[in-house]
């Protein structure tokens, strides 16, 4: 096996697994010493495809969240058609001069491609939303400051939890790494989760966007429960069982 194939095949077992030992990987690649393996893991952490820890690796997605991946092209591509339909379906909700806030995330900046025209408030804590709300002259747009993370080009932190208490939005889009039923909708940090339920809590419509894949998935930190949501925006193949909780929480789905 050539060193770019293996060292693809260890980035998919540790995507897959989410975090994985040492042991583990020596188990899987028996015929590659330690050295070379750990030198693989190495180059693969510099290149910020998987996330060295102390006895083994994790998955990027599985501590950033596979939605809010910016350093990867390939994985901000993934489901991308489910992606549009969502963002699409978010636009005929927003309503015209009004303050909103827009998450981080990968779906939560195809909504923001696609808002240019509308005259809107709009906050964010994602430089990649800023970015592609630049084509939108008609809208004030407001970027809450932070520290910023490399993986995510997101702003977060203590500084960027005191301003967004101050702030009220008409509505909010947050953008969610999964859900399922025992732990609410999560992501892959606890600082994007505290961001997350701040806005919720300031929000006098909250609306999550998300697509059919990350039904029934569970990264490590819960942003919020379904009873703080009041609609998902969805994809046309969001499951029947996802559906009925939410209509017996009371929550719409689109």
């Amino acid at each position: 096996m050539e060193m770019a194939e293996r060292r693809n095949a260890i980035t998919e077992l540790i995507n897959r697994k989410g975090s994985v030992s040492f042991a583990q990987i020596k188990k899987a690649f028996p015929d590659v010493s330690d050295m070379t393996l750990r030198t693989d893991l190495k180059s693969l952490d510099q290149d910020r495809k998987i996330i060295r820890i102390h006895g083994g690796a994790r998955s990027v997605e599985y501590v950033v969240g596979a939605d809010g991946l910016q350093v990867n092209p390939e994985r901000r591509m993934r489901n991308a058609a489910s992606k549009e339909v969502v963002a699409k379906k978010a636009i005929d909700l927003i309503r015209p001069n009004t303050t909103i806030f827009i998450d981080s995330g990968t779906t939560c900046e195809e909504l923001c491609t696609n808002i240019a025209g509308m005259p809107l408030q709009i906050f964010t804590c994602s430089l990649s939303n800023a970015i592609a709300l630049a084509r939108s002259p008609k809208s004030n747009v407001f970027v809450i400051g932070g520290r910023m993370s490399p993986f995510t080009l997101n702003l977060n932190g203590s500084h960027t939890l005191t301003m967004l208490q101050q702030i009220s939005f008409d509505q909010a889009f947050l953008g969610v790494t999964a859900y399922q039923s025992e732990a609410g909708f999560t992501c892959g940090s606890d600082e994007e989760a505290s961001i997350k339920r701040q806005v919720a809590k300031n929000a006098g419509q909250v609306i999550a966007l998300m697509d059919s894949s990350k039904v029934d998935k569970r990264p490590t930190f819960k942003a919020v429960d379904l009873d703080d949501i009041d609609l998902v925006v969805g994809d046309d193949e969001m499951p029947d069982e996802f559906k009925l909780e939410c209509s017996r929480t009371g929550v719409e789905v689109i």
